[in-house]
């Protein structure tokens, strides 16, 4: 950073520092959902394996970090045995979602259709499990997709799930046409 402040003179410095500050802040408050924020709700074994943690499908919960009143629940299997244990095992793709308005419907900004919600990794490198939302504005609902990818492929095995947005208690719903950015 030395060399560039000799170059450029301490005020530009600081200006764009400023705004890679400001611009890191916006990315970090519509940033989609890590891992880490997913609330782990129950599990279920599928396949018992001795002296190692069991196959199990597990149930998480998360709020959408966008629409406030908004929260999803997706089951996942996980892998055990050894390669489960050391985090080496690729997760298959068969991951199933729900959607449900929770509370009054708030927008904490624009939505773009597709945007990511949630995102995690499945393998070591390769793969990842995405959320994505949409609108529907002619029947104002929002639409979310569990998806996995890998780098050099994609999966075909997905999970739809539609939120029409209703009033809650007095209050009339928001209309997801309007936050949607062009």
């Amino acid at each position: 950073m030395m060399w560039l402040r000799g170059l450029t003179g301490r005020g530009l410095l600081l200006g764009i520092a400023g705004v890679a500050l400001a611009a890191a802040g916006l990315a970090l408050e519509s940033a989609p959902a890590r891992a880490d924020d997913a609330d782990r709700i129950f599990d279920k074994s599928t396949v018992w394996r001795p002296l190692t943690p069991n196959d199990k499908l597990v149930v998480y919960g998360i709020d959408d970090p966008s629409v406030a009143g908004v929260a999803c629940w997706y089951t996942q299997p996980e892998k055990g045995g050894i390669k489960g244990t050391l985090g080496l095992a690729e997760d298959v793709s068969d991951i199933s979602l729900a959607c449900r308005q929770v509370g009054p419907v708030q927008f904490k900004g624009k939505l773009a259709q597709g945007e990511v919600v949630f995102s995690e990794r499945r393998s070591l490198i390769f793969k990842s499990m995405q959320i994505v939302r949409g609108c529907d504005a002619k029947r104002n609902t929002l639409i979310y997709m569990v998806y996995s990818d890998k780098v050099i492929q994609g999966s075909p095995k997905n999970s739809t799930s539609a939120v029409p947005l209703m009033p809650w208690g007095t209050e009339a719903p928001q209309k997801c046409g309007d936050v949607l950015g062009r």
